[in-house]
């Protein structure tokens, strides 16, 4: 880390308060890291212990017992000078980054590293020398270290924030694919105990984010088994957040065609989350209940469940937010209290949400603008408003191109039929029709 990492205020303070603990803590939450702060589990994994007894050593009284003391303090590069106590006769080691080098180009090389080389480029991570282990020629490194780790985890990262702007369909067989390389390549090799659990956290967040994609693209039958994989890898690396976050995401994908089993993913998340959950972690688990409760018309556990997440939201951000909970924001809230109004067969209050969050968009969620834009458009047609439907599938028309969601696309399909029998008296309605004919049938 560099000299002035050390002069941050929070973990100045930590340190002159001889609690290693809480330095760990703001180390995580440190600046230089980006906007989100490092796992626990990562850290957890770097000093060989559990995220659930990171998360206590973070928060409890100091640590008095000097070995564990100096190991942590060298294992994260904490400078002799700014510690308490005497480290031994040897040189700190430094936490493991990964450092990126040059990827050569092979001749001849495959469809599928080209494509890969095309993804990472999109994805904004060209720039990592683990790059080559994605290329169906690659050997396996006969051993996995933290920074194999560490490189899994910033693909979680890479995909998600490429998917916020450009939506799934563009990312989705690239994430499945290297999911299915790291995790082929993690079977063989060898790891300590260590790297081990955290290795089992990052392929079940990374299994995920390929369910999400999936979802997105209007794939859902391909999303169910990466999260019961999830959900395994989270149990074996006894990772509650992730196993957590795989719940969420299961509650969504059953939404639609399994609502009561949606209510229970939502209610188990909640439950597995009792004690750590931040406010913004409760707003979505929350969240995902209420929707699923409106689908399965239950109007009353749709407005408890509704309430809750307000209340939850106005908690705030918190230092412990998970880095995929970014994107509960209050349009989000207004957004996923939309669709539920839909699901109740109330179109004119859906249409009402839709409106608040097309008047205050997210720039970092372009996605979740169009899919909430398309949504007033539905909601529009729904109470006979044909004149506001068509407006809001124009606004969505360019954006398509850019933002290539299947959910998207396959709901647009629906507005279109829904306008195409106004078309003839319809001005409005005719002129999306010809356009969406013109650019996308």
């Amino acid at each position: 880390m560099p000299a002035n990492f050390w002069e941050h205020e929070p973990v100045r303070r930590a340190l002159a308060e001889r609690h290693l603990g809480r330095a760990i803590r703001a180390y995580r939450c440190h600046p230089y890291h980006g906007r989100y702060a490092l796992p626990q589990t990562v850290v957890a994994g770097w000093l060989g212990i559990t995220q659930a007894q990171l998360s206590r050593v973070e928060n409890g009284p100091p640590l008095v017992h000097l070995d564990r003391l100096a190991h942590w303090a060298q294992l994260l590069g904490i400078p002799p000078s700014r510690l308490w106590f005497a480290l031994p006769g040897r040189a700190p080691v430094a936490p493991l980054h990964v450092k990126p080098r040059k990827i050569t180009h092979e001749e001849g090389g495959t469809t599928d590293r080209r494509q890969f080389h095309a993804v990472a480029a999109l994805a904004g991570i060209g720039a990592s020398g683990f790059l080559d282990l994605l290329s169906a020629s690659a050997e396996p490194p006969q051993s996995v270290g933290m920074e194999q780790v560490r490189y899994a985890g910033s693909l979680v990262d890479e995909f998600r924030k490429a998917d916020a702007v450009v939506g799934a369909d563009a990312l989705c067989d690239a994430a499945i694919q290297v999911h299915e390389r790291l995790s082929a390549w993690a079977a063989k090799a060898a790891y300590s105990r260590a790297v081990g659990d955290a290795l089992q956290s990052a392929l079940a967040d990374l299994a995920i984010q390929a369910a999400w994609l999936a979802i997105d693209a209007d794939r859902r039958a391909e999303a169910r088994p990466f999260l019961n994989e999830a959900i395994t890898r989270a149990r074996i690396a006894d990772d509650s957040r992730v196993e957590v976050r795989a719940l969420a995401c299961l509650s969504l994908l059953l939404r639609a065609d399994r609502p009561g089993e949606a209510v229970h993913c939502a209610e188990a998340a909640l439950r597995a989350s009792a004690g750590w959950a931040t406010p913004r972690l409760s707003t979505l688990l929350h969240l995902r209940a209420a929707y699923a409760h409106a689908t399965l018309m239950d109007s009353f556990g749709f407005e408890r469940e509704m309430t809750k997440a307000r209340r939850a939201f106005e908690g705030g951000s918190h230092q412990d937010d998970l880095p995929f909970i970014s994107f509960v924001s209050p349009q989000e809230v207004t957004g996923i209290q939309g669709l539920s109004y839909l699901a109740l067969d109330r179109p004119g209050r859906a249409a009402e949400s839709f409106r608040a969050v097309m008047a205050a968009p997210s720039a970092a969620h372009r996605r979740n603008g169009v899919y909430y834009t398309v949504q007033l458009a539905r909601a529009a047609c729904r109470k006979g408003d044909v004149d506001e439907a068509a407006g809001a599938a124009m606004k969505v028309l360019p954006e398509v191109g850019r933002v290539r969601s299947g959910r998207v696309s396959r709901l647009l399909v629906e507005v279109r039929s829904d306008l195409g029998s106004s078309a003839r008296w319809a001005p409005r309605a005719r002129e999306f029709v010809e356009a969406y004919d013109g650019a996308l049938a």
